[in-house]
Order: structure tokens, then C-alpha cells, then sequence
């Protein structure tokens, strides 16, 4: 089988044009039909000839557009490339960010690249390295023979220039451990489904927690059954993989604030008795993505030193048609002793996601945040880049928005209409837990807005906030990469919660 090849990343004080590398990676912009190359801090000589090369070659500034050079006077590197940086609503961070990972998929089995694209702050300079490390993203673990050998190779290494010297160590340090979790979170997604399982996810998790500030306890079913996880046990108990529930603790020394994490991780969802088409399984093993950002991000926040106490509730179970298969009509009860009827076997994210969210509020933090791949319908809503983001507390969702949108997590909020409530009565049990067809998206956030309970007791008691990100579209690109964004796995949301957790600290 064959290794993955990570990019490493380098920040560094030196001038462009004096960075010893194989490529040196520049940007040029459309300004009123008039193409521009981003020439801050490179030689005049070099700058023209540039320049010269890119009307003459006609190149549009588009995002996406990538043109190469040769021969370029007053730089250490042999070919030069030019590409697009691309418009629109996004920040500038964001369209550094897109136009680094543009470049880097254009530079496999390239060793080394610089790049200056006009960054002119640390911050625009952890930008451009953390969008060109997870554009040169691949994973090729699986390939075997026939691949193995002709498979393109990621670049090797990312320079960026320009940063303050004072600034290198902090900021290196600081991109490289989210970048790093963003891509533990895409090969968790990519990892085909029977190698990852409950029990292995589980597994996987505790080796990377191992060595840090992060604290790791694994409940299995008999575990599960003792602490009456019944959401969890019953979308589970068709499988012969069993259930498991991962709790990670971030506890450092002066922490002010507790935010709480709970992560939906199924791992593969046939769709149980109500199985799905075989077309819509095919991409079915991503259906832990939320667990996945989860994890990744409090180990995450652990390394960059954030004082600020996380508890994550990973929720893993494999949603199969065994014999014990929970059918339609079966009567389950959940972690805080409410009974819920089965209608849709298929919606079992949401009631592996109501115990973690029971767990979660038990421990009274200051914020609930759940992230799971929920709902076809936020798809059919925002698309495949956009996570809806929904709650029940204004403040909090602005926050997760305005967050996301800054990382480059594109969310938008969506409501939690009042009507809504009444479709998941039933007579049956306490509720059920699908309701009306419309609204598919708020109808799911509704039903685990059931299961975030107060914090305190009596009437000082207060509502715990709390924000749902569905990442149903943003979590996996069956389409062409863009940007930043490879094919597969795409790690939504770990830098959103990284950035939430570092707002918290504050």
C-alpha cells in the first residue's frame, strides 16, 4: 500500500525572490478587464518580465487559472506560477486561502514552493500557508499496486515569506496544528468503512489524543447499556459492530469558560430497514464527519494552549439491516429517561446525537455546539459548500456564523420555526423523532433542540445556548476539487470550532 506525503509548512522572514525553492508561487488579479500581477516586495526586473509574460500569454487573473514560466529574472526558482486569485463575497483571508490551494494542486511531486501572493500580515501569511498545505492534500493510503507507483505525489514543502521575525515561531506553530487536525478530520472521512467502525474510530482517536493535555474514555455497549444510551444502542444494535461513545476532556489550569462538543459518528448508514437507494450509500461512509471535526478540533485546541475546558462527546455507531435491526414503530429511551418513536430508520443521526446532547448538558457548560452530517434536506437548502447553522440562542448562532465564514467554514443560519414542534408528538411515546416533510433541515434541529436541557437548578435554572451545524453538503466534494478543497473528505468545520473555542478563551 502506499503513504500519504504531507506538506510540510514553513513561515519565514526571507524576501520572495530569495527563498530557495523549486517554484515560487505568485498571484495576479482582474481589475476592470485588465490583468495584474500582485507584485509587493519583488524585484522591478522581475515584476516586468512577469507582467510582460501574462499579457502575452493571455491569461485571465480567473480563479482556478494557474500559468507557468520559465527563465524569470531575479529569483532563486526555476519556474514561477502565476494563478488567479479569485473575487467575490469571500474575505481576503479566504481568497488567499483558495488561491495557495489552487497553486498547490498544480505542484504535485514538485519539493519545495514559495509563496508570495501579496500577503502583507501574519495573519494573510497563515492564510496562504494553511490554504496551500490543504490544497496539496491527498490520500492515497489504500492504493495498491496498480496505483501505487503512478500516483502523483503532494508537494513537499510550503514556504511563505514575508512574515515578521518575531512572528515565524507563534504562527508556524499555531497553522500547522490546524491544519493538521483539518486533515486528520479528511482521512477519518476518506478511511473506507470497514476498516473504520465504532471500535476503530474509537481507536484512532485515542492514539491521536496520546501524549497530549487530552483526556480520552471510551464506553462500549455494555457501558452504553449502564448509562441508558438508548438513541446510540438502538441505531446500532443492527450491526456486528457494536456502539461506542467517545468522550474527549480538555481541562486546562485557569480555564474560564466550558464549551461542549458532540459530534455525530456514523460511521456507515445503510439506512437500516429503511434502506437507502444504492446510489445515495456509495459516499455513506462520511456520515462520521461531525464526530470527525470534533475530534480533531479539541486535540486541536489542547495543542495551540487554549484556556478554555472542552468536553467532546463523539456519538459512533454503524447504521445496519442485522437481525436486531431497530424497525419502525419501536420504542426507545434516551439518555434522560424520554421515550422516542422509531418512524425512519434512516434518520438515525439525530438519535445518537440526542444522548450526546443529554450527556453534554449534564455537565452545565457554558455552550452546546453539535456538528453532524444530518440532513439531506440543509443540501437541498444551501447547496454542497454551505453548513446551515441553527440554535437556540441568537448570539451563539451569529457567533458560529460570522466564525465560520471567517475560517472559510461558509455557513448561514436557518430558523427553528415554532410550528415545527407540534409534528413530532405522538401517542405512542414522549415524541417521535421525524415530523413534518417540509423544513426537513429545521425539523431534524428541532427534534435535538428536545434534549438541551438547563444549566443549574430550580428557578435560577438558565437555558444552556446552543448551535447545530449541519454539514451535510460542506463535509465531503463528490465534485472537482476548488480551491482548497480536494475530492473526498473536506474537514468542514474543525477550523470553526477552533476559532469558537479561541473566542471562548478569551
Amino acid at each position: 500500500m502506499a503513504e500519504n506525503r504531507r506538506t510540510t509548512l514553513t513561515l519565514t522572514d526571507q524576501d520572495p525572490a530569495a527563498v530557495q525553492a523549486d517554484v515560487l508561487v505568485l498571484a495576479a488579479t482582474k481589475d476592470d478587464g485588465q490583468v495584474n500581477l500582485v507584485a509587493d516586495a519583488l524585484p522591478e526586473e522581475t515584476a516586468g518580465h512577469v507582467q510582460s509574460a501574462l499579457t502575452a500569454l493571455g491569461a485571465e487573473g480567473g480563479a482556478e487559472e494557474t500559468t507557468r514560466l520559465t527563465g524569470v529574472p531575479g529569483v532563486s526558482a526555476e519556474l514561477v506560477v502565476v494563478v488567479g486569485m479569485p473575487s467575490g463575497p469571500a474575505s481576503r483571508t479566504e481568497r488567499l486561502r483558495r488561491a495557495a490551494g489552487v497553486a498547490a494542486r498544480a505542484l504535485g511531486g514538485k519539493e519545495s514552493a514559495a509563496f508570495a501572493l501579496g500577503q502583507s500580515s501574519t495573519e494573510e501569511a497563515v492564510a496562504v500557508g494553511s490554504g496551500a498545505v490543504l490544497g496539496a492534500y491527498t490520500f492515497a493510503e489504500h492504493h495498491g499496486v496498480g496505483k501505487a507507483e503512478s500516483a502523483k505525489p503532494a508537494l513537499g514543502r510550503a514556504v511563505v515569506p514575508g512574515v515578521p521575525a518575531d512572528d515565524v515561531e507563534t504562527a508556524t506553530a499555531q497553522a500547522r496544528a490546524v491544519v493538521d487536525a483539518v486533515r486528520y478530520a479528511r482521512d477519518l472521512v476518506n478511511t473506507p468503512p470497514n476498516l473504520l467502525y465504532p471500535e476503530s474510530f474509537a481507536e484512532s482517536v485515542t492514539e491521536r489524543a496520546a501524549g497530549s493535555s487530552v483526556e480520552v474514555e471510551v464506553w462500549d455497549t455494555e457501558r452504553l447499556q449502564e448509562e441508558r444510551c438508548g438513541g446510540i444502542l438502538g441505531v446500532g444494535q443492527g450491526s456486528g459492530r457494536g456502539p461506542r461513545l467517545v468522550t474527549l476532556r480538555y481541562e486546562p489550569e485557569g480555564a474560564g469558560k466550558h464549551l461542549a462538543l458532540v459530534g455525530k459518528g456514523i460511521t456507515f448508514d445503510s439506512g437500516g430497514l429503511c434502506i437507502k437507494p444504492g446510489a445515495s450509500m456509495v459516499t455513506m461512509k462520511m456520515d462520521m464527519a461531525g464526530a470527525a471535526a470534533c475530534a480533531a478540533a479539541v486535540v486541536a485546541i489542547a495543542e495551540l494552549g487554549l484556556p478554555v475546558r472542552v468536553t467532546a462527546y463523539l456519538c459512533l455507531a454503524e447504521n445496519m439491516l442485522g437481525e436486531l435491526a431497530q424497525r419502525p414503530g419501536d420504542v426507545v429511551t434516551m439518555r434522560d429517561g424520554r421515550t422516542v418513536e422509531i418512524i425512519n430508520t434512516d434518520a438515525e443521526g439525530r438519535l445518537v446525537m440526542a444522548d450526546g446532547l443529554a450527556l453534554a448538558t449534564e455537565q452545565g457548560p457554558d455552550a452546546i455546539v453539535d456538528v453532524a452530517t444530518l440532513t439531506g434536506a440543509c443540501i437541498i437548502a444551501l447547496g454542497d459548500r454551505t453548513m446551515g447553522v441553527m440554535g437556540n440562542d441568537d448570539a451563539l448562532r451569529e457567533q458560529v456564523v460570522e466564525l465560520g465564514n471567517e475560517v472559510g467554514d461558509t455557513a448561514w443560519p436557518l430558523p427553528l420555526p415554532e410550528e415545527i414542534r407540534p409534528s413530532l408528538d405522538t401517542v405512542v411515546a414522549d415524541l417521535k423523532h421525524t415530523g413534518e416533510r417540509s423544513a426537513g433541515a429545521s425539523v431534524a434541529a428541532t427534534f435535538l433542540q428536545e434534549f438541551v436541557g438547563k444549566r443549574g437548578e430550580g428557578e435560577e435554572a438558565e437555558q444552556i445556548p446552543w448551535a447545530h451545524l449541519d454539514i451535510a453538503g460542506p463535509a465531503f466534494n463528490e465534485k472537482t476539487p476548488w480551491g482548497y478543497v480536494p475530492k473526498g473528505g473536506t474537514g468542514a468545520a474543525v477550523r470553526t470550532l477552533v476559532e469558537l473555542a479561541r473566542s471562548y478563551a478569551r
